[in-house]
């Protein structure tokens, strides 16, 4: 094992370390960091700190009381008894604190000290995932026994049994369910809940922080739905909402709810020492700017851990990283430091029962280590954990902090290392640490008036319940809409109230997690057929084409029929060594402008496009060396969607000014600058990168003979999530802080840390890009450092 990466003295003094020693690793991290040409570009230590208490308030039950003391809890931290003061007197409360710094009795307490005063109370718990649902019913199920009580909770969700939900709807008092199944399992079907919410009292919201965009977007739009059956049936409960830390939760929980909220977030509990380490893969061609792969570094940093015998948890970015990452790890811990039984893999892909197995053997101490994705990101109880490392920036500061949470949350000391991939937003972070733990984590978005959500939440309220004249719902004008839907056939109006008459079920043609609600099952022939996964729609066109090479848990599976009508992939096992990546193009068209105007010469515009995409081909990638072994042409359906976007249109008497590069070396400028765009709008706006497209239109004008682009930043979801329209307002800034980036980046033509690879946008990208940007910002000094020699 080779972690000095050109520094041999380091290697050789961290394989005489402790085999058990978190603090012997880290030392020699920190002697490594001494270096200024070191791969480990930061180490922060956030020392552990002691816990802040208050008595158990009078108002809690005794037989809670006798409970608490049975786990040896005689007090709260601080901030348990803020939120349960709080809830007693009647107001919505959003608690923010770390992670694992007890957030659960923040609801549960006050949630058990009214079900056991009103035992005919009810009350709701809505997690984002199943699995955290499951794993909160543990929880709740072992307070219940410990005082005593008849208290029923129940989970209730698509895994719950058909013969058992009629007995959870008439005897639960807890509902523990997630988002998907209350928009389409509770809320069409609330006559039947009829006794459940006549007497809901609490609703409770675990992990806010998880619902911003456009999962966050329709989350607000359901609990509209959802007050409004409450009322209904005579019942206004309080929330009580619970997040890790981002910047703004009582502005998220109060736009998610549309009702005040007190805000907890002086945290009283104890926290465990932990040093955060920042390690970017050495440049192994400075001219080219190109590094080790961030893959291979994450691997030889996992085994490190791994062969001292500290239990780790590795986050990927995507799913194929993820396999990937397996398939390595099980490799080399076949041929030494562990079993390869010892290292498994966790991602939504799995199957429920997959997913259980992982997170009891995690618990237990019987798995060494586990590459995820976000999917074991959120509060699920994996037990203690010594390291955790990241392959590649989770997207935002306060998702990091999240994974970073995973480790040592039974108050030991512990590591988080986040290892950087070559994309422009992994190098800045690196290079900038100062920017990442200097800074408040991010602000958490949502657009509950998107009008292409709010029409879908309509329809199901109209479904559910009809829709008075001047009902409100939203800042729309409802009464328009109506209308609308009126024409369309799916409502009538009728003695004051707008009334469902299509023979539609609107909530199964709403998705609030995707594009389609439809997910693809992966069938495996290779003896009796199986269902061995199930994967989304949108990631089922990437993966799950003819040919492709399937992976699951570190084997791979060769697509033999991709039944895109049916829904199903039917592949066999094959023992390979390559894996494939999908090819997409994509094409953009204008729709409607909104607002536009000239920018030195350019125009910046905002409006409505139509997006396609379509999956093309494929590469064949060779694991380790991650050779081009291959390629294959497809021809997949196309994929259409209407969103907002934020575009810079260049006439072509703007591109006539630079007379130094030919029309290709100008494409490539242009391709190489919306590269580095796409990077600082998810910088400026605080949001994933994923949820911006980036698009060049090869549009002409007057003829063949005349280039006038356009380049697209565009919402990558149907509808748009309100982002265009800030973008266009910050372009100035956007342009700016991108001259800065281009000028700041070491490379001398283009690298994956600013514009792109040279590959991608040939030997002058990066220095058109920048003088692109100095004609649109007449920031001149600025981008002369990026490279101005074309034009001299």
């Amino acid at each position: 094992m080779n972690l000095s990466l050109g520094f041999p003295e380091f290697s050789q003094e961290l394989s005489l370390a402790s085999k058990s020693s978190l603090e012997a690793v880290v030392s020699l991290f920190q002697r490594a960091h001494q270096d200024p040409d070191s791969p480990v570009r930061a180490i922060h230590h956030q020392p552990a700190a002691e816990g802040l208490f208050a008595e158990i308030p009078a108002a809690v039950d005794a037989r809670l009381r006798t409970a608490l003391a049975q786990r040896g809890i005689a007090r709260l931290y601080t901030h348990q008894a803020e939120a349960f003061d709080h809830i007693e007197q009647g107001r919505n409360v959003a608690v923010v604190t770390p992670t694992a710094s007890g957030k659960t009795l923040c609801y549960n307490l006050p949630v058990l000290n009214l079900l056991l005063r009103d035992r005919g109370a009810c009350a709701m718990y809505l997690f984002p995932t199943k699995a955290l649902a499951e794993d909160q019913l543990h929880e709740l199920h072992r307070a219940i026994e410990e005082m005593g009580s008849e208290i029923c909770a129940f989970t209730y969700d698509g895994d719950t049994p058909q013969d058992a939900r009629k007995a959870i709807r008439q005897r639960a008092n807890v509902v523990l369910t997630n988002p998907d199944m209350l928009h389409s399992g509770i809320l069409p079907h609330h006559t039947r809940w009829a006794r459940y919410f006549e007497r809901l009292r609490y609703i409770v919201i675990d992990e806010l922080h998880y619902y911003r965009g456009v999962y966050g977007s329709h989350l607000a739009n359901l609990l509209r739905r959802l007050k409004r059956i409450a009322e209904f049936y005579g019942t206004h409960p309080r929330f009580i909402c619970c997040s890790a830390t981002i910047a703004n939760p009582r502005e998220l929980a109060e736009a998610l709810v549309g009702e005040p909220f007190e805000l907890v977030e002086r945290n009283g509990a104890p926290r465990g020492e932990k040093y955060f380490i920042f390690y970017n893969p050495p440049v192994v061609n400075r001219q080219l700017g190109i590094r080790r792969g961030y893959i291979g570094e994450t691997r030889r940093l996992a085994l490190e851990f791994i062969e001292r015998n500290l239990q780790t948890l590795v986050f990927a970015n995507n799913r194929l990283a993820t396999e990937v990452l397996i398939t390595y790890l099980k490799d080399a811990c076949d041929r030494g430091p562990a079993p390869e039984a010892k290292v498994r893999g966790y991602r939504g892909g799995y199957l429920p029962r997959e997913r259980r197995e992982i997170e009891r053997r995690l618990r237990a101490g019987e798995l060494r280590a586990v590459v995820a994705t976000n999917a074991l990101e959120l509060g699920i109880d994996i037990g203690s954990l010594d390291a955790v490392i990241m392959a590649g920036y989770p997207g935002t500061i306060a998702q990091s902090w999240q994974r970073a949470g995973r480790a040592g949350r039974r108050q030991g000391a512990s590591a988080a290392v986040l290892v950087a991939s070559s994309a422009p937003l992994d190098q800045y972070i690196v290079e900038h640490p100062d920017y990442f733990f200097g800074r408040s984590p991010e602000h958490a978005y949502i657009n509950p008036e998107n009008l292409e959500i709010l029409l879908a939440h309509l329809k199901c309220a109209a479904f559910e319940l009809p829709l008075r004249d001047g009902e409100p719902f939203g800042q729309h004008d409802t009464g328009e809409i109506c209308r609308f839907l009126e024409e369309a056939g799916f409502l009538h109006h009728s003695a004051g109230a707008w009334h469902w008459t299509s023979d539609t079920y609107p909530a199964d043609a709403t998705s609030l997690r995707s594009v389609s609600s439809d997910n693809f099952v992966v069938v495996d022939i290779t003896g009796e057929p199986k269902v061995i996964a199930e994967v989304s729609f949108t990631a089922a066109l990437t993966t799950l084409h003819e040919k492709a090479i399937y992976l699951h848990e570190a084997r791979q599976f060769h697509v033999k029929q991709f039944d895109y009508a049916e829904r199903k992939a039917y592949v066999e096992r094959v023992d390979c060594d390559y894996y494939t990546d999908a090819i997409d193009y994509t094409r953009v068209a204008v729709l409607e402008e909104f607002e536009g105007e000239a920018l030195a010469g350019a125009r910046r515009v905002q409006g409505d496009v139509r997006v396609n995409r379509q999956i093309v081909g494929f590469k064949k990638i060779k694991f380790y060396t991650m050779e081009n072994v291959g390629a294959g042409k497809l021809n997949m359906p196309e994929q259409e969607m209407h969103t907002t976007a934020f575009w810079l249109h260049f006439p072509a008497d703007f591109l006539a000014r630079f007379t130094a590069y030919t029309p290709p070396e100008k494409q490539n400028g242009i391709t190489g600058l919306g590269n580095a765009l796409r990077t600082v709008a998810a910088l400026l706006l605080m949001c994933d990168p994923h949820d911006l497209g980036v698009a060049l239109s090869e549009e002409t004008a007057g003829g063949l003979t005349t280039f006038e682009p356009n380049l697209y930043l565009y919402d990558a979801y149907p509808g748009g999530v309100g982002l265009s329209a800030p973008l266009y307002r910050l372009a100035p800034r956007l342009l700016k802080q991108t001259a800065e980036l281009l000028a700041g980046c070491q490379c001398d033509a283009g690298c994956p840390s600013c514009v792109g690879p040279v590959g991608e946008v040939g030997e002058r990208g990066k220095e058109v890009a920048a003088r692109l940007l100095a004609e649109l910002t007449a920031l001149h000094p600025v981008a002369a450092a990026a490279g101005t020699r074309g034009e001299e």
